[in-house]
């Protein structure tokens, strides 16, 4: 993957929905090495897919929790990661270091409802434990770094200044 490549990406996750025709303009090449790299990208694996960005409480998600979950003694963490799967609720799942193996993002439309999961989620084989962190309010979510820097040119090189004194 080369500078192009970064910055193609760095496109689309600005905009997912660009043209060949805007993201060939944005990077300097024809739509059609545009469409090449792109459709290489997503081959590769590197792309791997795209989708509407929804505010969830707009579509009647209004409570947001993480939750950490630690497995017993006799818990596996394939067989909870599995389970894990079968929650439509959970719309992230990070396992991770520490007493916890997993760590879970959920949206629900309510508290009951975040209760109710809770006891279907602790209801499962292995689960010994969870703590519940809910959301109060969110101040950005979602974020991606940027693989290039702004200013960069094609190269990787900072774009010489225009106008500059001498």
């Amino acid at each position: 993957m080369d500078h192009l490549d970064k910055q193609l990406i760095d496109a689309l996750r600005a905009d997912g929905r660009a043209s060949y025709a805007e993201l060939a303009r944005a990077v300097g090449l024809s739509s059609s090495a545009v469409h090449e790299r792109v459709a290489k990208l997503e081959s590769s694996g590197v792309i791997t897919g795209y989708r509407a960005v929804v505010a969830a409480a707009a579509v009647g998600f209004g409570v947001t929790a993480m939750i950490a979950i630690e497995p017993g003694e006799n818990g596996k963490d394939s067989d909870i990661a599995r389970a894990l799967e079968t929650f439509p609720e959970i719309e992230s799942c990070y396992g991770v270091a520490g007493n916890e193996a997993f760590v879970v993002t959920v949206r629900v439309p309510s508290v009951d409802d975040l209760h109710l999961m809770l006891g279907r989620l602790r209801a499962i084989d292995g689960v010994a434990r969870t703590r519940t962190t809910v959301v109060l309010s969110t101040w950005f979510e979602g974020r991606q770094h940027r693989l290039t820097s702004p200013g960069e040119d094609a190269g990787g090189s900072p774009a010489s200044g225009r106008g500059s004194a001498k």
